[in-house]
């Protein structure tokens, strides 16, 4: 069935990510400008309570935010909470779960924000267990992508390296192909918890809740468990794809 999306005014940019991405610290950089309102992973509750997964907080997460996936695809179609033009909605790739409609994604801007799997599996073994191929997000990035491109759009796609190595540079170049005027305010916030965190940060974000900017690129140490590796094996070809379409 389709979902009815009301875009009225408001400029929509659904920003799809894996976990462990910087994918907080961009909704932190987005939330910083003075036209943008910005939601964080209004999907996770849905996912949660479709598969049954522990990430911390799952009870809270499932009883205070909205589980059925069409009724939040309907709302995040409308203006934004606040008024402000551009509503930015900060997405988790793993969150689309079987047999969820697609086609409400056309009407808004969409970019993909992708991450070295290495870094990511690493990065997700220190916050759970659960670990597969599609706890990386990749699996169901690709197929977002794909989506994108049957629909006639060229698919929008940053890498967080690229972000973290030069942000004056990238940050230009990703409102452009956004189509929205860049604001320099976007290189930097407060530290501390934000008014757009869900109410799992408090198990997620100790890190970025440090930062005031986006923090120099260092690639992550440590070696793969045989498991994980076998995870990277398995999706370092799908990331590879995306990493050659990126925004440079």
């Amino acid at each position: 069935m389709s979902v009815a999306v009301d875009l009225r005014e408001t400029k929509h940019i659904a920003m799809w990510s894996g976990p462990r991405n910087i994918s907080t610290a961009m909704m932190y950089s987005f939330d910083s400008r003075s036209d943008t309102y910005c939601s964080d992973e209004p999907l996770y509750a849905h996912y949660l309570a479709a598969t049954g997964i522990q990430h911390p907080g799952a009870s809270e997460i499932i009883e205070n935010d909205e589980t059925d996936w069409q009724a939040v695809v309907h709302n995040l179609g409308k203006n934004s909470a606040d008024g402000s033009k551009i509503w930015y909605q900060k997405h988790m790739c793993h969150h689309i779960t079987e047999g969820m409609e697609l086609d409400w994604i056309n009407s808004m801007t969409t970019c993909f924000l992708i991450r070295d799997p290495r870094e990511v599996l690493l990065s997700l073994a220190k916050k759970t267990d659960v670990i597969d191929a599609w706890a990386t997000g990749l699996p169901q990035q690709t197929r977002l992508v794909e989506w994108v491109k049957e629909s006639g759009v060229n698919p929008l796609i940053v890498d967080s390296r690229d972000i973290l190595q030069d942000p004056n540079v990238m940050l230009p170049k990703l409102c452009h192909a956004l189509h929205i005027p860049y604001d320099s305010d976007m290189l930097s916030w407060q530290s501390g918890p934000k008014q757009c965190d869900g109410i799992w940060a408090k198990h997620w974000y100790d890190a970025v809740w440090e930062s005031t900017e986006f923090a120099e690129y260092r690639a992550r140490e440590g070696e793969l468990s045989s498991a994980h590796q076998a995870i990277y094996d398995e999706v370092r070809p799908i990331y590879d794809e995306l990493y050659n379409l990126r925004l440079v």
